[in-house]
């Protein structure tokens, strides 16, 4: 739900009042930023954006944008399409247009923190502190403003589990949202705690967090992908890896941007049939990859080192 399409009631029973009387706040601060923007040319745009039309929904917004540069709706939505193509500086810029109209709005600082982590992994290692510092910042001030949110817990998460101490990451911390993810998402919460447990090692622990999640869930796109990352990684139960990667490209793929798709189980299914030995397997698995998004570098570069390997 967006503050474009929120409807009173339905807002007031799925929130309850006091958060709908913040929501109320929140809309009525942002009603002279969003009054250039024509309502219908805004829905149309998003509409682009939700079914993936990338290129058609960045002339779209970028129009808006003309009439409104401070929108605060329009520059998140340019925001995450700038993300997407991995342009993080222009992601940044249009992000903190939206905080400084709105910044009580918890995705906005998500968007940001996304911003300020892709631009910290490009970053000179003397600029990564200060952007990895913005990022986590980012994400704590999106957690604080909608704490049961498991999205934004979930980045928050990755953060402290991957971030050193001295950028504010660390073990306990992730454990923290870990437990709290899994309060808010079961299913969610044994695969933060599963990510943890593979990070330290511990893969029969780690495998039976997944196989907890596929007892209720036997479709569960996320829980199969990782067992067949894990095995991927690991080199460990590589059949098992591969029948789920198998089943992974049975299923529909998440839509959430950044999220593992059909592309990366192709990427990751190669990688495990080439550690069984069949290359043939393993070069129609690159090649379907590269084919589902030859933009996803990983599996291009792996069929482009199969090919080496196949030359010399």
């Amino acid at each position: 739900m967006t503050i474009r399409d929120a409807h009173p009631r339905r807002l007031a029973r799925s929130t309850g009042p006091f958060q709908a009387l913040r929501f109320f706040a929140v809309t009525a601060l942002l009603h002279t930023a969003v009054a250039a923007v024509d309502p219908s040319a805004f829905d149309q745009a998003r509409t682009l954006f939700e079914t993936h039309r990338p290129a058609e929904a960045q002339q779209a917004f970028e129009k808006l944008l003309a009439a409104d540069p401070k929108d605060p709706e329009v520059n998140y939505y340019l925001g995450q399409l700038a993300n997407r193509r991995n342009e993080s500086e222009k992601a940044t810029g249009y992000f903190q247009q939206a905080v400084a109209v709105a910044p009580n709005v918890g995705r906005y600082h998500h968007g940001l923190g996304d911003a300020f982590g892709r631009s910290a992994q490009k970053a000179s290692v003397f600029s990564q502190f200060g952007l990895a510092k913005k990022c986590v910042a980012s994400y704590e001030r999106a957690v604080a403003l909608e704490p049961d949110n498991a999205d934004f817990r979930y980045s928050l998460f990755e953060y402290y589990r991957q971030a050193p101490g001295l950028v504010g990451g660390g073990y306990d911390k992730a454990v923290g949202e870990a437990t709290a993810i899994k309060k808010i998402n079961p299913t969610r919460g044994r695969i933060a705690f599963a990510t943890l447990y593979a990070g330290e090692k511990k893969y029969d622990l780690a495998i039976a967090e997944f196989d907890d999640v596929l007892k209720l869930d036997p479709d569960n796109f996320t829980a199969l992908y990782q067992i067949g990352r894990l095995a991927a990684v690991t080199g460990q139960f590589a059949d098992r890896g591969i029948a789920s990667l198998r089943h992974c490209l049975e299923l529909p793929a998440p839509t959430e941007p950044d999220t593992p798709g059909h592309a990366a189980a192709q990427w990751r299914l190669g990688i495990l049939l080439q550690k069984k030995s069949d290359l043939d397997g393993a070069r129609r698995a690159f090649e379907a990859g590269a084919r589902l998004d030859p933009t996803f570098a990983p599996v291009v570069e792996a069929l482009a080192k199969l090919d080496g390997k196949k030359r010399n």
